[in-house]
């Protein structure tokens, strides 16, 4: 009796211990997938140009690339465009010449919208003359590939004037710029007025060499 009983609780105990086996071997319900990560893609702005994102892989050729990409982009002209500029000291507001200068402004917004000019510097500082930056190579000696013709206007060389840096030959501007720090009557007739700061001259006025050119954008009133 002792021995049936004694082989009844083996059989017990054995089918509680294959039970138990299962339920601890019982899978766990699969998890969907995650999505893959969304990734921006820049989109062409509203003269359709598409901006370059820059990174510490870039090089002064990339951004020259970029300006050559886009040097013929067509570009429309209503008479109300300006350019806010991006700095690490703070914002500038300029309004640019489209009538006066529209050759001129036209590069500059293919350059701006294309970010050719995003992360650069300014590269000169001359107290009482002028601010001076847009160079591929951050040092005064670059240029986007190309060069752009003369434009005559009347616009003169106020404070805060802004007007396109060029070599030795009228025609050899391409995409540095310059601030006016106080008028220069002297530069009037040979370098090419294509814009005037309406916001930030105080801005402006706390820039020096090395600081940021964070980015340049160009929009209409």
């Amino acid at each position: 009796m002792k021995k049936t009983i004694g082989v009844l609780l083996m059989g017990i105990l054995a089918a509680a211990m294959i039970y138990c086996s299962k339920t601890e071997k019982k899978e766990e319900p699969k998890q969907e997938p995650l999505p893959p990560p969304t990734v921006t893609k820049a989109e062409p702005g509203p003269f359709g140009i598409t901006r370059h994102l820059w990174d510490s892989t870039d090089t002064p050729q990339d951004r020259i690339e970029v300006a050559l990409a886009v040097k013929d982009e067509d570009i429309e002209l209503q008479g109300n465009e300006k350019a806010t500029i991006e700095t690490n000291k703070g914002t500038i507001v300029v309004k640019l010449y489209s009538k006066d200068a529209p050759k001129t402004v036209r590069n500059f917004i293919r350059l701006a919208e294309s970010g050719f000019y995003d992360g650069l510097i300014w590269h000169r500082y001359e107290p009482g003359f002028v601010l001076q930056g847009g160079d591929p190579l951050n040092s005064g000696s670059g240029n986007p590939g190309y060069n752009i013709a003369f434009e005559h206007n009347n616009r003169k060389h106020e404070l805060g004037a802004v007007g396109m840096a060029r070599g030795q030959d009228l025609n050899s501007a391409g995409c540095q710029f310059y601030f006016c720090l106080a008028p220069q009557p002297g530069l009037d007739g040979n370098y090419v007025v294509f814009a005037k700061t309406v916001e930030g001259m105080d801005v402006v006025n706390e820039l020096r060499r090395g600081d940021s050119i964070v980015k340049v954008t160009i929009s209409r009133d």
